[in-house]
């Protein structure tokens, strides 16, 4: 308490020395006690006695004044302490005072750490109570995994198509038990290696070539593969697909096969009985065909006879229902050509208003048998030239007639041919309408169905085949045209069908640019038959031909012959192909303005073959007489003299062109080549020629049967080369196109299919000659 009391005016004393200084801190104390005793003494004195008694008071004063020094320095000194006690005091203070706030820090850093530690410790029990579930769940995932990889490659093992799977760099890095099979190795002896150390002869190229296209182009591709399995051939489609990682980057690739073994015996059973049904139909069209053109013949020379009008109508019918037996007969051809995908459209320019006249010509005579009225509409302008197959497109809107006479008794038909624009494009659109039965609505979504046939009023079948609309449906489908039909029972039936126009200028008349002189020409050709037709052609025209039947005649021809103008030469030959005699002819700079133009039945590829040869130009065989004297006209420009033809030119008579014997002859025959030479060469030449090919025919069927029982496919296709080119140039088309076929795929195709083509070779060759003299009589009188 006295501490507590005292202590504010020891402050206030120890901040007066301080400020001060012990100096005059100690005159002011020493005055004012000096001061204090005076005032103290006067006023005891007075109170005492009354009176000061200043003798006393002067005693008191020195008294104090000699004392008083020493009590202010002892005041002074004690003061000095306190405050060096006070300063020591309050510096102690003020470090016990840090001492305990960085105990307590370091007191709270502490418990902080231990619940961190706390905190770490509870989280690394969880953790490692989570590991160890994590283990036990990996240990169970990976029991499951091995039983499901045990269980996954005993599918793979057991199914019966084969899988494996490539690297990147081609090695094996997995397979089945199947392809085991197939290659005969064991999943050891592949694993590791490449795929040319495992595929060999004719499987390593493809193999190799697909595995490049699966990692280049990162695309699936598939094929047939054939495998020798213990000595049983196996077909399989192979796919490849490529193989990614998680980045996205081409890590290998997988192989599927499965066994279509079955399935190919079946195809090639199917094209055998396709094969086997097309003879059967040629065949059946052309022994039908045969007596029909003689009743066709017949008819319309009985036409051209005085008659009665019950003749003339008999007569008529006659003839329209042979022309409607016709037409049967090409939809059955054409049918069987839908079935095997082989219809063609071949257009070519005709003026649509003169075919459509015929057309409407066709109409008149069927309707005025069953004396119906036949009216005709035309809207647009029809008088132009487009690219139509007139074949097909009068078989269309014959078909049409022919239904709505056939279902019409009583009223007429109409036939409406508008041209019109649709988003700047012309279109053609024929509607053919009658007053018929009509067809229910329920059997509107059969009526182009194959072999269906609309029930009459009375629920029998109605006439017909069933395959007319059909085949008609796809035909102008391949026209990319469409075919619609709108129709109310009882009241007739309205078939519409729409083609595009491809419109073009009028044909000019093919003119012959070349008149000169007569040249002398070496001809290099191994098929007599061809040689001796464009021997004519040129002799003809008045030039001298050498023949040269090889390589190597060819050769010394030119050689010996000083004065040859022009070289005609075939692109194969029997020892020396072509492009090596023109090789060696160039070769010697004095040939070197020697023209040489090359004969090929594929003038693009002759170009690119011999484009590093210097050729005047390559001419398509057979020979058209219009190019041959173009190509002579730019080669001898300057020749003056004129050379007229020998022969003249037969005038072809006027064949009724939509005739059922004319469409079987158009199938059989190329008209325009043999126009062509008819037209330049004569008839009996061109009848020499092709009498020509019915005695090298056997000769080369023999041929190419003997190259096969020597398995000699190299001279198999030779002589199918020869054939083609022998049937090209007298127009036997059907022949041409078939010898082609053998010679495209001989290394390709089956013993059995080479053996089918020989053995449909005499037939072919038959049929095209017995139609090649029916055409000459008949054309050319």
């Amino acid at each position: 308490m006295i501490e507590s009391s005292f202590t504010p005016w020891v402050r206030i004393l120890s901040s007066f020395v301080i400020r001060w200084g012990n100096s005059k801190a100690s005159a002011i104390l020493y005055t004012l006690l000096l001061f204090i005793a005076l005032i103290l003494s006067c006023t005891y004195y007075y109170v005492a006695t009354g009176s000061i008694a200043w003798f006393d008071l002067l005693q008191n004063i020195i008294l104090t004044a000699l004392f008083s020094p020493v009590l202010v320095y002892v005041t002074i000194n004690l003061i000095a302490h306190l405050n060096a006690s006070y300063d020591f005091l309050e510096n102690a203070t003020q470090q016990e005072k840090l001492l305990n706030q960085t105990l307590k820090d370091n007191i709270q850093r502490l418990n902080s750490e231990i619940d961190e530690r706390k905190m770490a410790f509870q989280a690394k029990r969880r953790a490692i109570d989570e590991l160890r579930r994590e283990i036990a769940e990996r240990k169970k995932t990976q029991q499951e995994l091995a039983k499901q990889g045990v269980l996954l490659r005993s599918i793979v093992d057991s199914s019966p198509d084969l899988f494996y799977y490539r690297d990147e760099s081609g090695c094996f890095a997995g397979c089945n038990r199947m392809f085991e099979q197939v290659v005969g190795l064991s999943g050891d002896n592949l694993i590791g290696k490449h795929a040319s150390e495992i595929y060999t002869g004719s499987h390593l190229p493809s193999v190799l070539k697909t595995d490049k296209e699966v990692q280049q182009k990162h695309i699936a591709v598939t094929l047939d593969v054939k495998y020798d399995i213990k000595g049983e051939t196996h077909w399989f489609e192979m796919r490849k697909v490529p193989f990614f990682n998680d980045k996205n980057e081409y890590i290998g690739l997988l192989g599927f096969g499965r066994d279509i073994t079955s399935r190919k015996e079946a195809e090639q059973e199917l094209e055998t009985a396709y094969k086997d049904k097309g003879k059967f139909i040629a065949t059946l069209s052309h022994e039908l065909r045969t007596p029909l053109n003689g009743i066709v013949g017949l008819t319309r020379m009985l036409l051209d006879t005085d008659l009665s009008d019950e003749q003339k109508s008999w007569c008529n019918t006659v003839f329209s229902s042979a022309e409607t037996l016709g037409n049967i007969f090409n939809d059955i051809i054409d049918l069987d050509k839908i079935d095997r995908e082989q219809l063609d459209i071949a257009c070519e320019s005709i003026n649509l208003s003169d075919f459509l006249n015929d057309v409407i010509n066709f109409g008149g005579v069927i309707s005025q048998q069953k004396e119906l009225e036949f009216k005709v509409e035309q809207q647009g302008e029809l008088d132009v030239f487009a690219q139509l197959d007139p074949t097909r497109l009068r078989q269309v809107l014959w078909n049409l007639i022919n239904n709505a006479v056939k279902f019409t008794d009583a009223g007429g038909v109409s036939f409406t041919s508008i041209r019109e624009y649709r988003k700047g494009s012309p279109w053609l659109m024929i509607e053919v309408a009658d007053s018929g039965i009509g067809i229910a609505p329920q059997e509107m979504n059969r009526i182009f169905d194959m072999y269906y046939k609309v029930p009459d009023v009375n629920g029998s079948n109605a006439l017909g085949s069933g395959i007319g609309l059909a085949v008609t449906k796809a035909l102008v489908e391949a026209m990319d045209g469409k075919l619609s039909v709108e129709s109310e029972q009882g009241r007739g039936s309205c078939f519409t069908m729409e083609i595009p126009l491809a419109l073009t200028m009028a044909p000019e008349p093919e003119q012959r640019l070349y008149d000169g002189r007569g040249l002398n020409i070496l001809l290099v050709e191994d098929v007599p038959l061809n040689a001796e037709i464009a021997t004519n052609l040129l002799e003809q025209r008045g030039h001298e031909v050498i023949w040269a039947e090889t390589g190597e005649d060819a050769l010394s021809f030119v050689e010996t012959e000083d004065d040859l103008d022009l070289v005609l030469l075939d692109m194969q030959l029997p020892d020396i192909n072509g492009d090596e005699v023109a090789r060696i002819i160039r070769e010697d700079s004095y040939f070197d303005k020697l023209p040489i133009v090359a004969l090929t039945a594929n003038v693009r590829r002759a170009e690119e073959d011999l484009a590093e040869i210097n050729i005047q130009g390559a001419l398509a065989k057979p020979i058209n007489t219009g190019r041959l004297d173009r190509m002579l006209a730019e080669l001898f420009p300057h020749s003056t003299a004129t050379q007229e033809p020998k022969n003249p030119e037969p005038k072809i008579m006027s064949v009724h062109r939509d005739s059922p014997e004319l469409i079987a002859q158009t199938k059989l025959l190329d008209l325009e080549t043999i126009n062509d030479f008819v037209e330049s060469m004569g008839v009996d030449p061109f009848i020499k020629s092709s009498r020509l090919l019915e005695k090298l025919g056997p000769l080369y069927i023999t041929e190419m049967q003997d190259a096969l029982g020597e398995n000699d496919l190299d001279e198999y296709q030779s002589v199918a080369h020869k054939l083609k080119g022998a049937a090209g140039s007298v127009g036997l088309k059907s022949v041409q196109l078939l010898a082609k076929e053998m010679e495209n795929n001989t290394h390709t195709a089956t013993a059995q299919q080479r053996q089918s083509w020989l053995d449909e070779l005499p037939q072919s060759i038959t049929l095209s000659l017995e139609q090649l003299e029916k055409y000459l009589t008949r054309a050319f009188k």
